[in-house]
């Protein structure tokens, strides 16, 4: 966003809090009730209960977008770091949650669709028998008019309406810089997984295979930073970005596929 459209963005919607990076990290710890400041990632551990991914508070995803930072809470709703200027300088940090009904889902996938955020939630069902029908609306994303969510259609998932018992559980921008997304029908007579590729979700994608489909997926790598403080044993970052001069890390409590205690640090770089 540009730096002239900051203190209008700060009047119109309300900032959880402005941090303001110094001497130390900041630690914040995910919630119910959203990131909550600790004093150090010791104050984490053991504090949460170890749940599979889909059904865990985690960041699942982030997106820097010039000096800003847009990230999508699993089972919560959308984090916003923004530079604030004014009579408060620092990192403003708003909370855009999506209450109940966000609890229900899986964030499976994290696009900019025609300039806007957009979260894809699904149903997910391999740990949990849920009475939850599919996500309507599935996709979402916010305005700083609001500190809630709000709905987004996107015109390619538009041959897979959730009444006719289509989830759409993944949504990625590949390395090639096409759109990939994954439409799964589970329940019914003629159950179905199919997968597609668009260069515009303003239109509907083309069938591709499942190879094509899986290796258009992002490549996982070890996330590593001079400046990022250890973490106990057991914990793990799972990611690294600029806000402003700051720097941004997420982190989680792992065990296989279950996550424990997670949330982010912000600080300044080059503290250890």
């Amino acid at each position: 966003m540009p730096a002239a459209s900051q203190t209008a963005l700060a009047q119109k919607a309300n900032a959880a809090a402005v941090l303001q990076t110094g001497e130390y990290p900041l630690w914040f710890q995910l919630t119910e009730d959203g990131p909550v400041l600790i004093e150090s990632i010791e104050d984490a551990v053991f504090s949460a209960a170890l749940a599979p991914w889909p059904l865990a508070i985690h960041v699942r995803f982030f997106q820097q977008k010039e000096d800003e930072l847009v990230m999508v809470i699993n089972r919560d709703g959308f984090l916003l770091l923004s530079p604030n200027a004014g009579h408060a300088p620092g990192i403003a940090m708003f909370r855009f949650s999506g209450g109940d009904f966000w609890k229900q889902y899986t964030a499976g996938g994290f696009v900019f669709y025609n300039g806007r955020p957009a979260a894809l939630l699904y149903l997910d069902d391999r740990f949990l028998d849920s009475n939850a029908p599919l996500p309507r609306p599935r996709v979402w994303t916010f305005s700083m008019d609001s500190n809630n969510p709000v709905p987004l259609d996107i015109t390619a998932f538009a041959s897979f309406p959730a009444e006719d018992g289509w989830d759409v559980d993944t949504l990625r921008l590949g390395s090639d810089g096409m759109f990939y997304y994954r439409a799964a029908k589970r329940s019914g007579s003629q159950p179905a997984v199919r997968m597609f590729r668009t260069r515009s979700l303003t239109q509907a994608g083309a069938e591709i295979s499942l190879d094509v489909f899986y290796g258009s997926a992002p490549r996982v790598t070890e996330i590593s930073h001079p400046s990022l403080p250890q973490l106990p044993e057991g914990f793990v970052y799972t990611g690294v970005a600029h806000v402003g001069d700051s720097l941004f890390a997420s982190w989680e409590e792992q065990e296989n596929f279950y996550i424990g205690a997670a949330g982010f640090l912000v600080m300044k770089p080059n503290l250890f």
